[in-house]
């Protein structure tokens, strides 16, 4: 009855930069008849929004784009689209979340790009792990991995743990203790690095025009 989307693809920038771009789409299996007459047919986006970011090796957010390719009031649903720039300045790994429902709440923002921006931080996360993992030199050995004590799957003393993390698995009777008295973790994941190239940027040659023309697509001017 009703299908929706989200993706994002993260970028690695010849500046140095990060660049994450985000899309929500969503659609109705069926036509329905729109308040002004016309027939909304099935398959139709109902909202296609963008929201790109540009961030630091910090997390630090410098320049942010919210684009409606659709919405349901059209013109009236894009007019917040610049508010979004208030997106720069916030950390990604500091309440980011909690930032954006406070700034954007009800008539500040529009719901469906604030939820589009709360998948910023995990794939920001997961863009820059491996290589602050390297830069810091992290140790298994000796400093236990972040995401252990993350999700029921990785807590110490479950299977997953004690397969791929065997020097941090611990007995049923002593996991508990220990997670509670762990109080240091590091930022690490997967890093997604796809070359940015003309062509990538051409696949979606709509949209990314559009961001193109609100001078996103390269230098930071910061």
């Amino acid at each position: 009855m009703h299908n929706w989307k989200i993706r994002a693809q993260s970028f690695e920038r010849a500046d140095g930069l990060w660049e994450i771009d985000a899309e929500l789409l969503d659609t109705k299996a069926y036509d329905f008849n729109r308040r002004s007459g016309a027939v909304h047919r099935a398959g139709q986006p109902f909202h296609h929004l963008h929201l790109r970011i540009t961030f630091d090796d910090d997390f630090v957010i410098h320049q942010a784009v919210a684009v409606f390719d659709s919405a349901p009031f059209g013109e009236y649903c894009s007019a917040i689209e610049p508010d979004y720039e208030a997106l720069v300045g916030m950390s990604l790994i500091k309440g980011f979340r909690q930032s954006v429902k406070a700034r954007f709440a009800r008539t500040a923002g529009c719901s469906h790009m604030s939820e589009l921006a709360g998948v910023l931080p995990t794939v920001a996360m997961q863009t820059m792990a491996s290589r602050r993992k390297a830069a810091t030199g992290v140790d298994e050995s000796t400093q236990r991995p972040f995401q252990l004590e993350g999700c029921h799957a990785l807590r110490l003393d479950g299977p997953v743990v004690k397969e791929f993390h065997p020097q941090w698995y611990r007995a049923p009777n002593t996991a508990r203790a220990d997670s509670n008295e762990a109080t240091e973790a590091t930022e690490a994941t997967i890093i997604s690095k796809p070359s940015r190239t003309a062509k990538s940027h051409g696949e979606d040659a709509g949209s990314i025009d559009r961001f193109a023309d609100k001078n996103v697509k390269n230098a930071v001017s910061n």
